[in-house]
């Protein structure tokens, strides 16, 4: 399957577009629409930028082949397109290894759709840079439920 617009849009809806490196809430340097790599496989770094937003939608283009393909390849169930974008939105913001780890997928490939969507709910922390500790973040807690939403909007 390949992403809609409309998980285009939530995607970028969440990630925002910053032309200049910044580190994300959990110290991550991030760049354009949420990357955190550039396509040679170089880790985006402090001072980097990118030139205009159309630079910014050809490295977040490439950014989001690895996560199409992994819910690809890691979703053994059929979904709908809102299912399949909102997997997507997850695996971009959570990274790859959820895919094989996470209840989330465990739960969707025994065919188990709705305690699948209760699970975005859970995801809703992030690591505090400080602490060490999982906290609750906002915006995530807002991301997931609309994840969850349109995963379950079939």
């Amino acid at each position: 399957m390949k992403l809609s617009n409309n998980g285009i849009k939530l995607i970028k809806s969440f990630e925002g577009l910053k032309l200049n490196a910044y580190q994300d809430v959990a110290g991550v340097w991030t760049i354009g629409y949420g990357s955190t790599r550039y396509p040679d496989g170089r880790a985006v770094k402090h001072g980097d930028k990118l030139t205009d937003e159309a630079q910014a939608n050809t490295l977040f283009i490439n950014t989001l082949s690895k996560y199409v393909e992994a819910v690809n390849k890691g979703a053994k169930v059929a979904l709908s397109q809102n299912q399949f974008d909102a997997l997507v939105s997850f695996i971009y913001n959570v990274g790859t290894g959820a895919v094989t780890s996470s209840t989330l997928f465990k739960m969707l490939n025994a065919g188990n759709y709705q305690n699948a969507a209760d699970q975005f709910l859970l995801w809703n922390k992030i690591t505090d840079p400080q602490t060490g500790k999982k906290v609750p973040f906002k915006t995530l807690s807002l991301r997931r439920a609309q994840e969850r939403a349109l995963f379950l909007s079939v």
